[in-house]
């Protein structure tokens, strides 16, 4: 499996959104959970044991792939 440790930028709108990294392998489990405030950025990255990146709350996200806000 290819690894291109890609990057994604979230920026919350709202106190307490909930950033949580996803394990890769057979079996998908929480590693890392961050909790988020207003106006406050986290810069996140794809690695060998993250391979998904979960967003609850109002959120702005940036990637290589485009921008999207997670409230609409």
């Amino acid at each position: 499996m290819g690894q291109t440790n890609d990057f994604v930028i979230i920026k919350a709108k709202e106190n307490g959104v909930n950033v949580i990294g996803l394990t890769r392998g057979s079996d998908t489990r929480f590693h890392h959970s961050e909790k988020l405030d207003k106006n406050e950025i986290m810069i996140a990255q794809f690695t060998e044991h993250t391979s998904a990146i979960k967003i609850r709350g109002k959120a702005k996200i940036l990637s290589a792939y485009g921008e999207m806000d997670s409230d609409e």
